[in-house]
């Protein structure tokens, strides 16, 4: 079994390895924005965990290798209007956000499709080792852990494809400070970077059209703005020739055009590839003109990452809808692979009128440390935790309200100390109990007949307090990680 690797018993040799493992962030490119004191020509690092945290090797390549199937699974998801329509026929009533996808997926499907059938889609699945599963293999028992449960699958502004990979390269330079050189190789490859921006250049290549840019789709501010324009320095690294321009929803809705073959102008650039960065919230559409553009650019012949249904494929309704009897095999028709997948997804309750859904109300309300309760939308810090829970649906009990939400059985991960540093704070020498969540990237590219890339491509982890409840690194008090896989 590997040893994970420890800290010096001396304050003062920590206090030195910190100094340079933030010196070493700062310099490298582990860094955002701060939202407590916004500049824009200043950056600051991310949040990060000084060691890696252990993860057990089984574990991490099951997840890894599971990815290609849940590439597959979300497309055909994504294809199906009548399931995403039939889905969210409830929801749509009562979530105005979930409302305006639909409504635009539905003119677009009205319409015959989108005129481009082919479609991007960067996938991250997150998940959580989980201590209370009913374990089913004996030679786990003495594990802190049975198995790993998915959280979500992103399909939307999926982040941390440059801080996931830096996080790893950070956490090589803090091991060969202390002297670990042969436990370095613990730490899996992780190419989310290169691979992530491969796809878009793909794309490109398919689009066909040599002038044509790449649109990144950005928030109104960038917090995260490393993580984005690192994916723009490394397509313009694997393809010199292609242009990545960056705009926001209220910026495309003043110089967004269509011609009339249906190619997507702005300003005076054809897009070739459009990739969202953002527009999975509803606080980043101030007007209908925002509206309007994703629409527009959805009739459009630029490839979408994502498209309008691999959106609502992403939406926390449908995911509990997969987790139904039967409903994974209507996508994918091996039985084996759907027993698979539904062994990793969570247990979700829908929270409809009906006899079931009203237990499932009084399950969370008698007793919500047990569960989360979660939106339909993206972005961090939605979800309810706790007393919240019960506050809640008990003020919603008897209303359409309650509808747009999902409810989540908590998962229990197991526990690990290391030190969190964060750059508001002054160094501070003290083991926290931390838990952690581990992303896994996919990519793939598709048109109605043919699977041009699937891939898993590369991973990322957060950490937080086993406290906390949001553990976001931009969002929450979560911080970048890496994990140190052990046998």
């Amino acid at each position: 079994m590997e040893l994970v690797p420890c800290l010096p018993s001396s304050k003062k040799e920590i206090e030195e390895l910190i100094e340079k493992a933030k010196d070493w962030a700062l310099m490298h490119g582990l860094c955002m924005r701060s939202k407590q004191d916004f500049e824009k020509n200043v950056l600051q690092f991310a949040p990060f965990i000084l060691m890696p945290s252990p993860f057990p090797r089984k574990e991490f390549e099951n997840a890894c290798q599971i990815q290609v199937v849940l590439n597959v699974l979300i497309h055909r998801v994504a294809q199906d209007y009548n399931f995403l329509k039939e889905t969210l026929k409830e929801t749509i009533k009562v979530d105005n956000f979930t409302k305006e996808l639909f409504e635009i997926c539905k003119i677009v499907n009205i319409e015959g499709g989108s005129a481009q059938k082919v479609s991007l889609a960067i996938l991250r699945s997150d998940l959580m080792l989980n201590t209370t599963c009913s374990c089913k293999n004996i030679n786990k028992k003495c594990l802190p852990h049975c198995c790993w449960k998915q959280i979500e699958i992103n399909t939307i502004a999926s982040g941390f494809g440059w801080l996931g990979p830096v996080s790893t390269e950070l956490h090589k330079f803090v091991l060969k400070e202390l002297g670990y050189h042969k436990e370095i190789r613990n730490l899996p490859e992780n190419n989310a970077l290169q691979i992530i921006c491969s796809s878009m250049v793909k794309a490109w290549k398919i689009y066909g059209n040599q002038q044509a840019v790449i649109l990144f789709v950005v928030e109104d501010v960038t917090y995260n703005i490393c993580d984005q324009r690192f994916h723009e320095f490394e397509i313009r690294k694997q393809n010199p020739n292609i242009r990545v321009i960056r705009r926001n929803l209220t910026q495309l809705a003043a110089t967004v055009k269509l011609s009339y073959k249906k190619e997507l102008t702005v300003d005076h650039y054809i897009v070739a590839v459009v990739y969202y960065r953002c527009g999975y919230e509803p606080g980043q559409y101030h007007t209908q003109n925002e509206w309007k553009v994703r629409l527009l650019i959805e009739r459009s012949l630029a490839i979408k990452c994502p498209t309008i249904q691999y959106h609502l494929a992403g939406t926390k309704k449908v995911q509990q809808a997969l987790t139904k009897p039967g409903v994974i095999c209507k996508f994918l028709k091996n039985e084996e692979i759907c027993a698979e997948i539904k062994e990793i997804f969570s247990e979700l309750y829908a929270l409809d009128f009906d006899e079931h859904r009203d237990a499932a109300v009084e399950m969370a309300i008698t007793d919500p440390h047990h569960f989360v309760l979660k939106p339909q939308w993206e972005g961090g810090c939605n979800n309810k935790y706790g007393s919240n829970i019960k506050y809640f649906l008990e003020s919603v009990k008897n209303k359409q309200e309650r509808v747009a939400w999902i409810l989540m059985n908590k998962i229990y991960p197991p526990i690990h100390k290391s030190c969190m540093i964060r750059p508001e704070s002054n160094i501070k020498i003290e083991l926290q109990e931390l838990v952690s969540e581990l992303g896994i990237f996919g990519v793939i590219i598709v048109n109605e007949n043919n699977i041009f890339v699937n891939k898993q491509n590369g991973h990322m982890l957060q950490t937080k307090l086993s406290t906390a409840n949001e553990g976001g690194v931009v969002t929450g008090q979560g911080a970048c990680d890496s994990p140190f896989l052990t046998d």
